[in-house]
């Protein structure tokens, strides 16, 4: 039995890659947020990383954490209408939520394959 050796790449390098946490060359993603059962080139098992509501969690606090001020000093500044907030920072929001959740997502599986927090076997991984 023969095992290839995988040099441990950084789960936040790969995970910002959205690639595989082991081999780091793989694609993790089988579609926008689902994340593939085994990795096409090293096959490492990957259906019980499942990384639950804290990519989600992170992308409010993030985004929370940007809009909220620009909203501010764009009322005190300029003085938009309020359509013009809804509109400008809805946009801002939903685009800026589809561009973190995935490699937040990625880099949450990249996490719980570097510290072993699934339910597998360690001797299978």
């Amino acid at each position: 039995m023969t095992q290839d050796y995988y040099p441990a790449p950084r789960p936040f390098s790969t995970g910002l890659a959205c690639k595989c946490p082991r081999c780091g060359a793989g694609p993790l993603f089988d579609g926008f947020l689902q994340v593939k059962d085994r990795c096409d080139v090293c096959g490492l098992d990957l259906s019980q990383h499942d990384s639950g509501d804290g990519p989600a969690v992170f992308v409010i606090f993030i985004l929370g954490f940007l809009v909220v001020p620009l909203a501010i000093w764009l009322e005190f500044a300029v003085q938009p209408p309020l359509w013009l907030h809804a509109v400008l920072w809805s946009a801002v929001i939903l685009g800026g939520a589809l561009l973190l959740l995935r490699p937040l997502k990625a880099v949450m599986v990249g996490l719980q394959y570097k510290h072993r927090s699934t339910s597998t076997d360690p001797r299978d991984i």
